[in-house]
């Protein structure tokens, strides 16, 4: 009886001295992190796990060397081992997710330029799920191996470890393959978090990336969730891939007598006072003229594709509204000829000679930029060599 009331005393001055060290240490990190947010963090996270590191191992430093030997000692020990082994992977847990945090919050993605940031982002919160896997196997496989009894057991267990890795593999065949994606989309820049994408014919934001899944939150605030070998193995779209400008279409049919140009002119208007439009696209296209109709085709530019849409929105309904208050003769319409069918005349450009061009002659002398996709400004002749070959290819 004498043996445990002194190991229990033992073992309460040991705890209380190591509380004070803890605490004292604590108050020194709490002072430092007025002036650093890393040691802020670092005073708020590993608190808990360093105070229990250091009792646990100050307890079994008591019952180890401060006190004589008493019935279950042995037993208490090695308890003591196995709380020293759990505490310090919480502690080294701990200290990763911090210095982890401090990486992120120096890379912000709230600002219009995230494109690091965002890869940072999806790298950093896969390794966080890769290292506190890592830390709670690897601590699981300690504190096995202080049994004796499992010990033993391993030798025989690397004997067979062929083959039981070959049964492992085949069982785990779509799970381990879904862990390779997701670590290959980490580090490959295929796809990250906040990542604007197409999948599945939705069109949404990358919300969570892990091994395993990939949450994709859709416009319509529904979630699509899907394995990472998804994106590893099908197609997708990926809208923010090197930067979140984006360009949208609005198409309009109208008759073949709406005025081109005055439409042109409207389009100009209605994005150069709109804040939804980010200053780089503005071209009004006739892309079809069949079934007695032409289409229009507005594109537009914007920061984000959020933006883009509400601008596609705002110039599919302010086209629609100036045809409908200006020239209502544009409105699409069905004819019937019954005329008999007269020579056409020959028009002054084609009598004036196959060299002629007219005052609206081919040269393009009189376009201001926004009735070409490839030409006509700096971001349209950007684009126009981005999409076109050098003159050894033509």
């Amino acid at each position: 009886m004498n043996g445990v009331l002194t190991a229990l005393l033992a073992v309460v001055v040991a705890a209380g001295a190591a509380l004070v060290v803890v605490e004292a240490i604590h108050l020194a990190v709490v002072r430092l992190g007025k002036r650093s947010m890393l040691w802020a963090d670092l005073a708020r996270t590993a608190h808990a796990p360093f105070r229990a590191l250091v009792v646990v191992f100050a307890v079994r430093l008591a019952v180890t060397h401060g006190v004589d030997d008493f019935g279950g000692r042995a037993t208490v020990r090695h308890l003591l081992l196995l709380a020293i082994i759990a505490a310090s992977a919480w502690l080294i847990g701990a200290l990763l997710l911090v210095l982890e945090d401090f990486a992120l919050t120096r890379w912000r993605t709230d600002v219009p330029d995230n494109l690091r940031a965002r890869r940072l982002k999806t790298q950093v919160v896969m390794l966080r799920r890769v290292t506190v896997a890592g830390i709670v196997v690897l601590a699981i496989g300690v504190m096995l191996m202080t049994f004796p009894g499992v010990r033993a057991l391993g030798a025989s267990v690397l004997a067979s470890a062929g083959v039981i890795s070959v049964v492992a593999a085949l069982a785990a065949q779509s799970t381990l393959g879904n862990v390779f994606a997701g670590i290959q989309l980490a580090f490959s820049d295929a796809v990250r978090v906040d990542d604007v994408v197409v999948v599945e014919g939705e069109w949404g934001r990358i919300e969570e990336l892990t091994l395993t899944y990939v949450a994709v939150q859709i416009w319509d605030d529904r979630r699509l969730i899907l394995p990472t070998s998804y994106f590893t193995t099908k197609p997708f779209q990926n809208w923010t891939r090197t930067s979140s400008a984006v360009l949208g279409t609005a198409e309009v049919d109208v008759d073949w007598s709406a005025p081109v140009e005055d439409l042109r002119t409207e389009l100009r208007r209605v994005v150069g006072l709109s804040e939804l439009w980010d200053g780089r696209v503005c071209v009004l296209q006739v892309t079809d003229a069949t079934g007695g109709m032409i289409r229009l085709r507005a594109l537009v530019s914007a920061a984000d594709a959020g933006t883009l849409w509400d601008l596609r929105c705002l110039v599919r309904e302010r086209l629609v509204s100036w045809v409908w208050e200006n020239g209502q003769g544009a409105l699409p319409r069905l004819r019937a000829d019954t005329d008999p069918v007269r020579p056409a005349a020959a028009s002054p450009a084609a009598s004036a000679g196959p060299g002629s061009t007219g005052a609206t002659g081919s040269s393009g002398s009189g376009s201001s930029g926004d009735d070409q996709v490839f030409a006509g400004g700096t971001d349209g002749d950007r684009r126009g060599a981005t999409f076109s070959g050098g003159d050894e290819e033509r």
